[in-house]
């Protein structure tokens, strides 16, 4: 048999149908040619136990036999599994026939699963495949998605163009940005370029393939105002750009405003340390006046020229407050005032002076809250707004005040959050122009002809509202008109009454037997003001600075009665010479005098100590004086 089925397969032989079986265990065949009758378990019993296996069950099996051939032991072994039979002796060429067409039929099979196997692998191949694309598809339109809608929320208008091709809009909030939709923007290729502000439009760069570009240029919003706008653009390569358009006018704005108030603020500098020296120059010349006055035998045409010095000199002096008022370093001395209790103040005041072309309108009703402030500088900070008024309305008209209560939150650049009164002077004038709105505030500046204004009404209003812890907001329209509004803090204090003036009372006769110690660094105002004093009665000791009024304290603690010392000294300070004299004697009394300071320095001097500011009277310093050697400390 092996002879005859040699070439058809590999053969495995077994000499019982155990073996068969152990071989059963380890490998698959095409077909079994089993023999009916053998030792152990026979044919029959073999075939069943292969049925059982289900690695075996389907494998054919060919019952060899040389002595049944009955019919009923040939459906046994159909009933065992057998599908053929062959019968000893046999003819080779039948049974390799039947062989050859088992082992054909078991490759076919073989190929036909392997084949499947294939095409199944390859089909769920092809189905992950599908699946990543899908599952990559939806990722991207996720991203794209999400990135537009990123895009969208952004300030930004995003294009792609090519060298020479319009630019095409592709994402962004175009609607917000210009104003216009997307398919405005996008359908007309001159529309942007269109309404690029004329001046700006010779400017504008063509991007580089080496390094793209950057620019900024104004350009006309759907409300007809000019927007900035900051574009940039990328290479991407084919000649291609990619670029956003982002709208910076906001953030030029505030630049503009910080420009603005540092420019303020350096100016207010330089006026204080001007107002420091004219002060010092001014209260020489009044000291010296009222010597020349009462020691001089002049007629009257020379008492009428004195006169006059001394009215230039305070008039210098009102000048130079005002200057202190815009650098916000003057002496306030706020209070709770009720402003519609003012009314009868400021129409007295201003009325005269109007003229009958122009109306004044007072309209402050009592629910306006208090405000927190110094009076006599609100009242000429309202004087100020409303002859301004009155200059802008040449041909007449209406000057109307109004209050309103009104709250900030959160804050703004100029206000804090808080509970403020908004006090406004509205004219019908001729208005202001746009691009001298933020100059009209500056010391100096004004609009008005030669000799007709020294331009410091605005900027005493400002650095007034300022120190006081508010702001002005200017509001102008040509042709129509100005509101300057006057932001002032409330007060949670409730408005005191005016106290009734009482006229000065008379000086002691003093007889030379006060002693005052007198330090200033001005040499020229140093002597006049101690002559003064010594006319008065005082006993005067005179020290050029800081450091000799220290040696002369410490010399003789109890030789002077007061201290009188100028504010601003090189190396040794008016607040350092009244620190050492308390340190020798606690209760030593002090006035301090100064041109100029700043208020946050001379507020850490002992609470009992008087500032007095230059140009002063003569009697206002003696007053000062009596009252500090008067006053416990």
């Amino acid at each position: 048999m092996e002879e005859v089925l040699a070439g058809t397969g590999e053969l495995v032989s077994a000499k019982s149908g155990e073996e068969a079986l152990r071989h059963l265990l380890r490998e698959e065949f095409a077909v079994i040619l089993l023999d009916v009758l053998m030792p152990g378990i026979d044919g029959y019993e073999t075939a069943a136990l292969i049925r059982q296996r289900e690695q075996s069950r389907r494998t054919p099996i060919i019952f060899l036999t040389a002595v049944n051939k009955e019919q009923a032991h040939m459906l046994r072994g159909y009933d065992a599994g057998a599908v053929d039979f062959v019968f000893k002796p046999f003819d080779p060429l039948i049974l390799r026939s039947k062989v050859t067409v088992f082992v054909e039929l078991f490759e076919k099979t073989r190929e036909i699963r392997e084949q499947a196997a294939v095409e199944q692998r390859l089909i769920e191949e092809k189905l992950n495949a599908q699946a990543a694309k899908l599952s990559a598809e939806q990722a991207l339109l996720t991203a794209e998605r999400r990135q537009a809608a990123i895009l969208k929320s952004l300030p930004i208008a995003v294009y792609v163009e090519k060298e020479g091709v319009a630019a095409d809009f592709v994402g962004g909030d175009i609607d917000a940005v210009t104003g216009f939709s997307a398919d405005t923007v996008r359908g007309n290729p001159d529309f942007w370029l269109s309404r690029v502000h004329p001046d700006d439009r010779n400017g504008l760069v063509p991007a580089s393939q080496n390094g793209g570009r950057s620019r900024e240029y104004r350009w006309r919003h759907a409300d007809g105002s000019y927007r900035n706008f900051l574009e940039q653009a990328v290479p991407i390569g084919g000649g291609q750009f990619a670029g956003t358009v982002t709208d910076v006018t906001e953030r030029r704005q505030l630049e503009s405003r910080l420009m603005q108030a540092q420019r303020l603020d350096a100016i207010g500098k330089l006026t204080g340390g001007l107002a420091h020296d004219f002060n010092n120059l001014l209260a020489a010349i009044l000291s010296g006046i009222g010597l020349l006055e009462r020691r001089s035998d002049i007629d009257q045409n020379g008492a009428r020229i004195l006169e006059m010095i001394g009215r230039s000199a305070r008039q210098g002096a009102e000048l130079v407050n005002r200057m202190l008022s815009f650098s916000r370093r003057q002496q306030l001395r706020p209070a709770s005032v009720a402003l519609a209790e003012l009314s009868d103040t400021m129409t007295g005041l201003v009325a005269p002076v109007l003229g009958g072309l122009v109306k004044f309108e007072w309209r402050i009703a009592d629910e306006v809250w208090p405000v927190h402030v110094d009076v006599g500088q609100l009242e000429l900070a309202m004087m100020n707004l409303v002859f301004n008024a009155r200059d802008a309305m040449a041909s007449g008209g209406t000057i109307t005040v109004v209050a309103e209560n009104r709250s900030t939150t959160p804050a703004s650049d100029d206000l804090a959050p808080g509970d403020y009164v908004m006090l406004a002077v509205k004219d019908t004038g001729c208005g202001i122009e746009p691009d001298l709105l933020s100059k009209v505030v500056e010391p100096f500046f004004t609009t008005k002809a030669v000799g007709k204004g020294t331009g410091l009404g605005l900027s005493t209003v400002y650095g007034f509202a300022r120190q006081s812890g508010g702001t002005l907001r200017i509001d102008s329209v040509v042709g129509q008109g100005t509101t300057m509004e006057l932001w002032l803090p409330r007060s949670t204090e409730a408005p005191k009454r005016k106290a009734e003036t009482r006229g000065r009372p008379e000086l002691p006769k003093l007889d030379g037997a006060f002693s005052v110690l007198l330090v200033d660094d001005s040499a020229n105002l140093l002597e006049l003001t101690a002559q003064n004093l010594v006319e008065r009665g005082f006993s005067v000791t005179t020290a050029a600075g800081g450091a000799e009024a220290l040696q002369l304290m410490e010399k003789d603690p109890r030789r002077f009665d007061v201290i009188v010392t100028d504010f601003a000294m090189p190396l040794v300070s008016g607040l350092d010479v009244v620190r050492f004299a308390r340190r020798l004697r606690a209760d030593w009394p002090a006035v301090i005098i100064t041109g100029y300071a700043d208020s946050g320095v001379i507020k850490d001097r002992p609470v009992d100590v008087p500032v007095l500011v230059k140009p002063f009277s003569d009697a206002d310093l003696a007053d000062q004086i009596i009252a500090a050697r008067r006053s416990p400390a």
